[in-house]
């Protein structure tokens, strides 16, 4: 079941934030035919591919609800946080389901006994959802705000910055380096005292708010998916003995 979900993880942050283009994203909140199958094309192939199976019908479940929850979506609020994580949550509830459902998937695939890649696939996921999901979810927490970033600024600096600072949290809790996230915050926060000097009180709130949510989101990625790892079959370890 463990393996099975790893790689329907893998499928699914694939297909959500590494596949899906800006037209896609925008055009399915408008219940557009053609964005919502280009992207659940994308959930389908992806979902085939990362479990190594050519048809199951428990996948053609998965992808009829990734569709549901995607138009159901569509009828909330837009740019907001709560309705991604809702989103989120209910896709991650529909991969808890069909793992559960039909463990054998993974064993059944091309891919199966081969639980070293199982785990690989729950670190690659691991990681994407740091970064890249990541970035939806402080975006939309940023949004009430608006945007304080000022015209000196580059062209989505603080979205690579983002991505930059949270795969260094991510990379750092997985190897075992955890205490290293207080050093990236102090170099942050020097690089990032000139906006609190200047008096501009609006930045330099906004900033804290998105360094705090983005760190805090890297971290509970990374924990989440160290987890995950460890319920995986170890590699190379040997079984505990009395």
């Amino acid at each position: 079941m463990t393996e099975t979900f790893a790689a329907l993880l893998l499928a699914h942050v694939a297909a959500d934030f590494l596949l899906q283009t800006n037209w896609m994203a925008a055009e399915k909140e408008n219940r557009h035919p053609g964005a919502l199958a280009t992207h659940i094309a994308c959930v389908a192939i992806t979902a085939l591919a990362a479990t190594g199976t050519l048809w199951h019908p428990a996948l053609l479940a998965l992808v009829i609800a990734h569709l549901a929850i995607d138009v159901l979506k569509s009828f909330l609020p837009r740019g907001r946080l709560w309705p991604f994580m809702a989103d989120q949550g209910l896709h991650l509830v529909s991969l808890v389901a069909v793992a559960a459902l039909a463990p054998g998937i993974w064993e059944d695939g091309l891919w199966g006994g081969h639980d070293w890649l199982a785990a690989a696939m729950a670190l690659a996921a691991g990681a994407i959802a740091a970064t890249e999901a990541g970035g939806y979810a402080v975006g939309f927490l940023l949004a009430p705000f608006g945007d304080a970033e000022t015209d000196a600024s580059l062209p989505n600096g603080g979205k690579l910055i983002g991505r930059l600072e949270r795969g260094l949290i991510f990379v750092m809790v997985m190897a075992g380096q955890p205490g290293g996230i207080g050093f990236l915050i102090a170099a942050k926060s020097v690089l990032r005292f000139e906006a609190s000097r200047d008096g501009d009180r609006r930045a330099s709130e906004y900033i804290i708010i998105g360094t705090l949510a983005s760190f805090g989101w890297a971290i509970a990625v990374a924990f989440a998916t160290l987890w995950l790892m460890s319920a995986l079959t170890p590699i190379g370890i040997p079984p505990a003995t009395p």
